[in-house]
């Protein structure tokens, strides 16, 4: 992607510097300047993490509103709604300020900001656990050192005390990054199964955040629009398939398949 088209992509979008900067991990100045134009040759790492926070989809399956919506800064509600006053503005909050909430309060920390996380549809819940159902097995019957887990287990992405997700499934190859609380670091594999509530932070922010932390593959799965978007950061590709599909899990080179079709079936009665 070219300078000109993230500058006309930040335009669409409406990013502020700011913005991109939270999001890309780089220091405000350095993207001011190569959005700028200033920094006429930038480093070959500077244009990667600029692209990541400019990923988009062909959303043909999507309305104009959805797009809208999706491309959206999320709402952190939680913090304009629950904090009380003189205590730290969002950006601010660490883990162990979540840590204080209480314990039926389950919330995402990104970047210093605090999401509400909504309780998901029974549908929703049935999707994570058939898939985790399906990795569980795989691992198993192939012996496999790697360590699928399901929400809510907290991660630590950057191993810092500013962020700290839930995805819906995941896959965790190196066990070291595994203690008896959290993960610490990026996963191999994350499935997020997408909400009304979540599909802004799930479909853009949290795509941002696992793309540049390390993460290896990111599922996006849409009920609704019965689509499954696949992320290959590895490969930087991207593939959508839909809910009559058997999609192949990339980190397994494709050994590892779930039939969402089967998936489809089960869940037939509530959407």
């Amino acid at each position: 992607m070219t300078i000109e088209e993230m500058k006309q992509k930040k335009k669409d979008f409406g990013y502020s510097y700011e913005m991109i900067a939270q999001r890309s991990g780089l220091p405000i100045g350095t993207v001011q300047k190569v959005l700028g134009g200033i920094t006429k040759h930038p480093r070959y790492s500077t244009l990667k993490a600029l692209e990541k926070v400019f990923i988009t989809y062909d959303f043909s399956f999507y309305d104009k509103d959805d797009i809208k919506n999706i491309l959206k800064e999320d709402e952190p509600a939680y913090g304009r709604t629950n904090m009380k006053k003189n205590e730290k503005k969002q950006g601010e909050y660490t883990i162990a300020d979540i840590d204080k909430l209480p314990d039926d309060k389950m919330v995402e920390l990104i970047d210093g900001v605090i999401y509400d996380m909504s309780a998901p549809k029974t549908y929703h819940q049935l999707i994570a656990g058939l898939i985790f159902n399906k990795l569980l097995q795989f691992i198993s019957n192939n012996n496999g050192m790697c360590v699928p887990f399901i929400a809510p287990t907290g991660v630590q992405l950057d191993d810092d005390e500013k962020t700290q997700v839930l995805p819906d499934v995941m896959i965790v190859c190196d066990r070291d990054k595994i203690d008896s609380k959290v993960v610490h670091g990026a996963p191999d594999f994350i499935v997020e199964v997408l909400s009304d509530s979540t599909k802004s932070k799930d479909m853009h922010i949290k795509l941002t955040k696992y793309a540049n932390a390390g993460v290896k593959e990111y599922w996006m799965i849409d009920p609704e629009k019965k689509k499954i978007i696949v992320n290959d950061f590895e490969h930087e590709d991207v593939n959508i398939y839909g809910f009559k599909d058997e999609v192949p899990v990339i980190i397994y080179g494709g050994k590892c398949v779930i039939d969402f079709n089967e998936i489809s079936s089960y869940i037939s009665f509530l959407i």
